[in-house]
């Protein structure tokens, strides 16, 4: 946009700096998302609202375009790029307010597979919707996500494969879980190009997500259905 130099982001009211974080975190701007949750925040904003509104808003725009193939991965990357940026600052303040976290997720990609964009993809989604991520990184063994599902006690367990040779591996670690005991402690979520809502199944998973978008929008379901349940229990 060519007037984009002469927006003041101080000058604008709450509502319209709100409207313009969207626009820059769709446009990847990480300076203006800084600087604009900056200035909320010496408004008087909570911290959990700067979040919300003008963050998790945000992002959620940029997963409905990135899902109907408007957006591309590169721009959904600069998007989470920014997106982080805001959340730096943020971060500290929401663990001292005790704000309200919408679950925690332990994500990565199965033993024998080192393919990661699209698993980082989605931790960034999901960090952008208010859920907190630990990225187990690629070539995962059984052990490094039991062993970090209890020590987070996370929440939802996601694995990632890009090859066909890998996803079975997906069975192994669910399977370990039934032996466990835990399965039904965990929302398991897998993803990956080769997968299918079939294969999903057949492997115990509560679902497949297709793309990072569907991952957030499935995680949220689950974790709305679960709180219900923990509520009604």
């Amino acid at each position: 946009m060519s007037d984009e130099e002469d927006i003041v982001l101080s000058e604008l009211n709450d509502e319209d700096l709100t409207l313009q974080m969207h626009d820059d975190l769709y446009d990847g701007l990480a300076d203006e998302i800084h600087e604009g949750v900056n200035i909320l925040l010496g408004r008087g904003w909570e911290p959990y609202k700067v979040l919300t509104e003008a963050l998790v808003e945000g992002m959620r725009i940029v997963g409905i375009d990135f899902r109907d193939g408007i957006l591309f991965v590169p721009e959904v990357l600069m998007a989470a790029n920014a997106m982080k940026a805001g959340m730096a600052i943020l971060k500290p303040l929401l663990a001292e307010s005790g704000a309200p976290q919408m679950g925690k997720m332990v994500i990565g990609t199965v033993k024998g597979d080192i393919h990661d964009i699209g698993k980082n993809l989605v931790g960034m989604m999901m960090e952008g919707a208010g859920f907190e991520v630990v990225d187990l990184g690629i070539n995962n063994p059984v052990e490094n996500y039991l062993e970090a599902l209890e020590k987070e006690n996370a929440d939802i367990l996601g694995m990632s494969a890009l090859l066909t040779t890998t996803m079975p591996y997906m069975k192994v670690v669910i399977d370990t879980l039934i032996e466990q005991g835990t399965r039904s402690e965990f929302v398991v979520l897998v993803g990956g190009a080769p997968l299918n809502e079939a294969f999903a199944d057949s492997v115990g998973a509560d679902a497949y997500c297709r793309d990072a978008a569907v991952a957030v929008e499935t995680a949220k379901t689950w974790m709305a259905k679960r709180q219900g349940s923990a509520l009604a229990g």
